[in-house]
């Protein structure tokens, strides 16, 4: 039980590692949470998502997608070019904003669909997420042997932890961006993340 209850713990903690690191995904759970927008959905795709990488990389999918690097080269052009236009977009709001601060009513289907729409993408055309998730995770649960899928369910439980505290906690800033200066603030930062990380995808792809 002891064992069993460590190799859960390491998972956990390395998984947590992994993501609590600022990136496209984080930024826009976070920037969903202050809005209010989606944020079940959003909170689900994510840890399901990793989720569900975790199970590739445990079960031992990435020996045999290194056998075919070109998929995450493709990935990381897709990947790259949907970041820089997601930040383009985020910048513009920046230089020329509504005006209006945090509104939080008025939730429409087209916007919950946007925000399942590009939570996916988010997701799925970043290669970062494959190399942590499907390569360094898996490869990480291999050194446990029979206990490789306990430490890939602490990893699961982590992922699961971090976007729900990333998404329902991020409300607790509401009263502070419902400033239109502060949500500029959010903007810019969402802005620099995906362009920086949209450069590094192209750059290294």
């Amino acid at each position: 039980m002891t064992s069993t209850l460590t190799t859960a713990a390491a998972g956990f903690g390395t998984g947590l590692s992994l993501i609590v690191a600022i990136g496209a995904q984080n930024a826009f759970v976070l920037r969903q949470g202050v809005r209010r927008e989606a944020v079940p959905a959003v909170v689900a795709i994510c840890a399901l998502s990793d989720a569900a990488l975790i199970a590739l990389g445990v079960g031992g999918i990435g020996a045999v997608v290194v056998a075919w690097p070109g998929a995450l080269t493709a990935v990381g052009w897709i990947g790259g070019a949907f970041l820089l236009g997601y930040g383009a977009l985020a910048a513009r709001r920046v230089v020329r904003p509504s005006g209006a601060g945090l509104e939080t009513e008025g939730e429409s289907a087209r916007s919950r669909r946007r925000a399942v729409l590009t939570c996916l993408a988010m997701t799925w055309l970043n290669p970062h997420v494959y190399l942590d998730t499907v390569f360094l995770l898996g490869s990480v649960a291999a050194d446990h042997g029979p206990l490789r899928w306990t430490f890939g369910l602490g990893a699961v439980l982590a992922s699961v932890c971090w976007f729900a505290a990333l998404g329902f906690g991020a409300r607790l800033l509401s009263r502070f961006l419902a400033r239109p200066a502060a949500w500029r603030v959010l903007d810019a930062l969402v802005a620099t993340t995906m362009i920086v990380l949209g450069v590094t995808l192209l750059a290294g792809s």
